[in-house]
This record gives C-alpha cells, structure tokens and sequence, in this order.
C-alpha cells in the first residue's frame, strides 16, 4: 500500500497545485486535502475535507484515514478570503499546535514536511551579508508573519524531540513569486508607484512557485540515495535583485520616503485596502535579505528550475506593463547617474544604488 498523504491549506493556490502534483507520485496511494473552507480550483481525485486546524477534529482526520505523511501548507502571511490579520495568526500558531499536538498522539504518522519562510531572519541593519541554516538572527522578529513563523518552527523542534520516530522537514523559502503569487511582496510589486526607504536599495531573493511545488514533492517522499530531506533548508533562487532593478523591469516608478514616514504610507496602505505593508515587510524592503542555499544542493539535492531574476522576470510578465516602460527606466536612472553631484570635481558620478 502507497503513502497516505495529508496536505494543509488546499484551498490556497499553492496548496491546490501541490494537492495535483502529489497525486501523480506512483508511491502514493491517497491524498487528503485539508482546509477550513471549501476551495475554489479543482483538487483531482483526492479526498476535501472541511476541517479547521485550529479545532481539535484534525486528529479524528488523521486516525480515520491512517496518515502516515502530513504536508503543512497553511502557514501564510495573507488571509484568505475576508480573514484579517487575527484569523491568519491563529491559524499559523494555534492551528499548527494543535496539528503536531494530533501528529504526536498519532502512530500512523512517519514523515512531517512545514512550510515556513526565510523571514524567520528578519531584516536588521548589522544581519550577515548571507543567512545560513544555523545563522541566529540579530534581531528576533517583534510581529507580523515573521513572528508567526518563528513561533511555528518553535512548535516544530519541540514535536521533534517529543517524536523522534518521524522524519521532519522544515523549509524555508524565500519570497514566493510566479505568474499567480499570493503574498503581501507580490502585492506591494503591483503597485502602480512603489513607496521605497530613502537611502536604501535592498538585495531580495526570490523563488518560483513551480519550484516550490518540485522541492515539497521532493521533501514528502522517502529520500533519494545520497541525499537527506529532514532538517531545516533555505530554499531560493539562484542569485540577487536589488529594488531598483525590480522596479524597473516592471516599469513602475519609485518614490523614495523617509524612514519615519514610511509606517505612515503604510498605514495609509492597509487602511485603503491596497497591500499589507507591515512592519516586517518594509524592513525587508529596507535592510533586505539574503540566504544561502549550499544545503539545499549538497543535502537535499534539490537544485532550483529558475533563478531570482527568472523568476521574477515570470512575476512581471503576468502583471503587465507599468505606468514606464522598462527600457526609459533605465535609461532615466543610468543619465541620473552621470550628472555629477554639488560640491564634486567635474566629471565624478555617484550611484544610484543607495545604501545597503
């Protein structure tokens, strides 16, 4: 008999795909999708259950159908539907409690696979040029979905250690994007002007959502020879992009704010519905990030379909043109470059980059 899959956060679009690919596995012999409200796409032959994860009724769901392997997507930064920002922590904090709190009385269950997110770093002036598995952060979230997911891999370690039987597979990936992008980042990049810290040009990564699919798949089978898929992983395209050639290969103008008023365009932002633009989020957009991803090679042996600016590139194709074609963009800022700034010697320059 084939693996007993159950996957959390169906209704999302991530889940849905992830629900259809897991189904094509020859290993597997069932596929639970799970989530509080009914989804809108179609899930193939497997089994919707109506059920909230937050409720104690996920362990009556695993011991009816044998589980043996649970896949937990429904760990977000955005709502879905008309939740708000109370509905979707409960469901990253609680719902995850009470998921592994049904894992660990369960016997049938033998492999754990959550997602999670690089933002478990968050974003601090003096962070490493480049985050490891094992790099601590300088400064702990305070809010917001970094701190949803740092209390959720908390969860994850100590379910580790009261079950030591389960192989668990934790994996960090970086800001999610792709033609059909479901983030509070995908958002704010659909702006038709993009609000940026004054002084600041922050490096981002990026992963495909096609990626992401292949290397759950990859986390929710028996390892391949030579690789190992428990422990924690980075997950990310290869390379970096900084904000301004994000901005400009969209083709959307920036207007640079200064950093006490940047939580006021915020507020104004949430307030009229446009983009979540928390906290945590314009942090990120002014300190950046970056992680490594050498373990995801050497280790799991998975190796990413698209780079960043693939699949950014991808992302900007599906949102269209912006108010400025890219190409006048860039021409605009590479003139911008050349004028040379008051108080300097003829002929000097400077960057447009800003700081890091």
């Amino acid at each position: 008999m084939g693996k007993i899959v159950l996957v959390t956060g169906a209704a999302r679009q991530l889940g849905g795909r992830f629900v259809r690919r897991i189904q094509r596995d020859p290993g597997v012999d069932r596929v639970i999708a799970v989530d509080a409200v009914s989804p809108g796409h179609q899930l193939g032959d497997a089994e919707f259950v109506l059920a909230d994860i937050r409720q104690s009724a996920i362990a009556r769901v695993l011991a009816e159908h044998s589980v043996d392997t649970v896949v937990h997507l429904d760990v977000s930064a955005k709502a879905l539907g008309a939740g708000g920002r109370t509905t979707v922590k409960e469901t990253n904090v609680i719902g995850t409690m009470q998921l592994l709190g049904a894992c660990q009385k369960s016997p049938s269950v033998q492999r754990l696979v959550v997602k999670s997110s690089t933002n478990v770093y968050g974003s601090a002036p003096r962070d490493p040029a480049v985050f490891t598995e094992t790099t601590s952060p300088k400064s702990l979230p305070s809010g917001g979905f970094a701190k949803d997911a740092v209390e959720v891999e908390g969860y994850v370690r100590g379910f580790a250690r009261r079950r030591p039987d389960v192989a668990v597979c934790v994996l960090r990936f970086a800001n999610i994007l792709g033609p059909e992008p479901d983030s509070p980042l995908a958002d704010y990049l659909t702006l038709p002007v993009l609000p940026t810290v004054l002084g600041y040009d922050p490096r981002l990564q990026f992963v495909h959502e096609d990626d992401v699919v292949d290397v759950l798949e990859i986390a929710a089978r028996e390892p391949r020879r030579g690789t190992l898929n428990s422990g924690t992983f980075n997950i990310a395209g290869d390379g970096v992009l900084l904000l301004s050639q994000c901005s400009r290969r969209l083709g959307r103008p920036t207007v640079p704010v200064l950093l006490p008023a940047v939580t006021w365009v915020g507020t104004a932002l949430r307030t009229i519905g446009m983009t979540d633009f928390s906290p945590e989020q314009i942090r990120l957009l002014t300190h950046g990030r970056v992680v490594s991803t050498v373990q995801m090679r050497e280790t799991l042996g998975f190796s990413p379909e698209f780079t960043t600016a693939e699949t950014f590139a991808e992302f900007a194709r599906s949102r269209g043109p912006g108010l400025l074609p890219p190409e006048r963009v860039g021409r605009a800022v590479g003139r911008l470059a050349e004028l040379p700034l008051p108080g300097l010697p003829a002929g000097s320059t400077h960057s447009t980059h800003g700081a890091r």
